[in-house]
């Protein structure tokens, strides 16, 4: 498999990782975590429980631009180092994201999210290049 399919699974696998801190946050929110009704209970949260709510968010909907660019590069044959580069660097900047805003460094975690999205569009650009 090449490494930009691994990084398209490694950034799947964050999406979960993203899950964990939130699944803690609502577990410690009062009266355990509630499956029964688990957005009720995510609206409630705040401080840490919300911005884990919010980096959670964040991954789901920062994935598919990124596959969507993996699949453009691969699809027309659009390989080597910066298709490579530009993939490790997004799953790189997700991971930093999500350490950012798990901390509250809210400039920080915009600058590597920009970071991502570039990456993502690059990726997307690389058949043209």
């Amino acid at each position: 498999m090449s490494i930009p399919f691994w990084c398209v699974f490694i950034s799947a696998l964050l999406i979960y990782v993203a899950k964990a801190p939130l699944a803690k946050a609502m577990k410690e929110e009062g009266g355990g975590y509630d499956n029964n009704n688990p957005r009720a209970q995510q609206a409630r949260l705040s401080g840490f429980g919300a911005r884990a709510l919010a980096a959670h968010q964040n991954s789901i909907e920062a994935f598919p631009l990124f596959a969507a660019g993996v699949l453009m590069a691969h699809v027309t044959q659009s390989s080597g180092w910066l298709v490579d580069w530009l993939a490790v660097a997004f799953v790189v900047a997700r991971v930093l994201y999500l350490l950012c805003y798990w901390a509250d460094m809210h400039w920080q975690r915009s600058v590597v999210w920009m970071v991502g999205l570039v990456c993502s569009l690059l990726l997307m650009l690389t058949p043209a290049i």
